[in-house]
């Protein structure tokens, strides 16, 4: 080996070949270390992705891509990806980014809706929207069935799938001043709410579907009797002036309330969506069956003026029916209209009596045939008047044992109950009568004799004047004479008081010897003998 100058041996050489060629394979490590992060990211995003859902709405309004959030409970659980229009330009379709957690919101009655402030009759809700914006709300259905495309409500929900209670169904002949959230009352506590309501199917009704929280829907029985509770209940009978309502809020939004027939808890709970029939009033709800109503027809042949439809049907103050409508027939006969009013009765308010009279029967037609029986009886319909004010007219049924007898037909439909007029009308025929007889009245020759004799009577009057009144007063004058001298004989110092005044006193005395003379008697009755003996010897002695 050479040597250098300092005679050191030389340095061993350094290996670069040997460095150089293990310095790219280090490079390389960088990029595979960050592809490796890269595949772990998005590995893990797409572990992490929740599900992606379309939701449909009317109007996109509030709603803003990649800003309007999903919120479940005010928990973030979904984000707005995109917006776009349908191919019908119908509606607006929301594409959603669910998170992880959010599969349980792919169920078939999943519901989604869109959250801003609103104000209706269960409140004002969504103020939290006037600074933060919008938001879909959403609420999990319980289904099994999983999709990916749901049609949004343009209003929100107002019972959650987590709320305890049960739902049931109402039908009634009018909505009324009900709205979705108007309050459900049991004994003035608000225990539910109303969810929704529509026309039934032969569009003669209404159907409502309400909603009575736990625990207070164990309260709803099978024989549970619904009413409207809205506005205000003003009585006045015997008892006073009553004012009966639930609420203020039922004054102003409405309201439902129930009640079992006997005020108890009933035995046996209704089951969910049991079908219930929603009565006007409390009145009305908790009154007894009515059954099935006899269609019935009165003609009148007088004006029916003041009588509408859902008038009542009186009978001695119960209310038997109501008036279903009012109509005008020509008579072909008789060349003259007739009024027919076709009304609704219902037996079963008569009584439980003729309830089991009816029952008895097994014809289905007892209800005629006993009705018939009323009517050979003297059962009669009479129009009368139930407000002088306003000139409503009701229709009134009583006996009249006096009335022209008619057999009912009862196989006739409607059945035709005979009428009579009402008292106004006799009266008014009365009246037509007298002023008939009033105009026969010779008015006229009664007036000239009247007349005449007036004249007659003012002759003899004058004649009266002339001759006999001096006559009367030469009369009185002398009578006024005779007063006079009569007074004047009558007077204290007058001859003639005297003269009495001495025959009183003379007579008074002789009644007081006539006294002294019978107690005299009285007390010697002897002497009245002695006298009659001595009176007797006296006879007998010789003359």
């Amino acid at each position: 080996m050479p040597e250098n100058e300092s005679g050191a041996p030389p340095l061993p050489e350094p290996r670069v070949e040997k460095a150089n060629r293990w310095l790219p394979s280090l490079v390389w490590l960088i990029p595979l270390l960050a592809a490796l992060i890269g595949l772990a990211l998005v590995a893990k995003s797409v572990l992490d992705q929740g599900p992606t859902v379309t939701v449909s709405f009317r109007s996109a309004d509030g709603l803003e891509p990649g800003k309007t959030k999903v919120k479940y409970k005010d928990v973030d659980i979904g984000l707005v990806r995109s917006i776009t229009l349908s191919r019908d330009l119908s509606k607006v379709l929301v594409l959603i980014d669910m998170s992880k957690e959010a599969k349980r919101f792919t169920a078939a009655d999943t519901r989604f809706w869109v959250v801003r402030p609103r104000v209706g009759a269960s409140g004002v809700s969504g103020l939290s929207t006037l600074l933060s914006g919008a938001y879909i709300g959403v609420d999990a259905g319980k289904s099994e069935e999983v999709k990916e495309e749901f049609t949004g409500l343009e209003k929100p929900p107002q019972v959650a799938g987590d709320d305890k209670g049960s739902k049931f169904s109402l039908h009634g002949e009018s909505l009324g001043s009900i709205d979705v959230g108007s309050p459900i009352f049991y004994r003035r506590i608000q225990v539910g709410q109303v969810i929704g309501f529509d026309l039934d199917e032969k569009g003669r009704g209404v159907k409502m579907t309400v909603f009575v929280s736990a625990p207070y829907d164990q309260y709803v029985g099978k024989n549970t009797r619904w009413w409207h509770a809205s506005g205000v209940d003003v009585r006045l009978d015997s008892n006073g002036f009553k004012v009966n309502t639930q609420s203020l809020a039922a004054l102003l939004v409405g309201g439902i309330a129930f009640e079992s027939m006997s005020g108890q808890k009933p035995d046996q709970q209704a089951a969910p969506g049991t079908d219930f029939p929603l009565a006007s009033d409390q009145a009305n709800a908790l009154r007894e069956p009515d059954g099935v109503p006899i269609t019935t027809v009165l003609y009148f042949d007088q004006s029916l003026r003041g009588l509408s439809p859902s008038a009542p049907v009186d009978f001695r103050g119960i209310v038997l029916g109501e008036v279903r409508s009012v109509g005008v027939e020509f008579d072909p006969v008789k060349k003259s209209f007739r009024m027919p009013v076709t009304v609704d009765m219902y037996p079963a308010r008569l009584g439980r009596s003729f309830q089991q009279s009816v029952s008895s029967d097994q014809d289905r037609n007892a209800g005629p045939v006993v009705l018939e029986r009323m009517v050979a009886r003297g059962l009669r319909g009479q129009l009368r008047t139930g407000n002088l004010l306003t000139g409503q007219l009701y229709v009134a049924l009583d006996f009249f044992p006096n009335a022209t007898k008619v057999n009912l037909d009862v196989a006739q439909y409607p059945l035709e109950v005979p009428t009579v007029p009402n008292s106004l009308d006799e009266l008014q025929t009365q009246i037509a009568s007298i002023a008939r007889k009033l105009d026969q009245v010779p008015f006229g020759e009664i007036g000239n004799n009247l007349r005449d004799t007036l004249k007659s009577a003012n002759v003899l009057l004058k004649q009266i004047d002339a001759q006999v009144v001096p006559e009367m007063k030469d009369t009185l004058g002398a009578a006024r004479k005779t007063f006079g001298e009569a007074n004047q004989l009558l007077q204290k110092d007058s001859p003639v008081q005297s003269d009495l005044r001495e025959a009183l006193q003379q007579l008074t005395q002789t009644l007081q010897s006539l006294n002294a003379l019978s107690d005299y008697l009285e007390r010697h009755p002897e002497s009245l003998l002695r006298g009659k003996t001595n009176k007797q010897d006296t006879k007998g002695e010789p003359k």
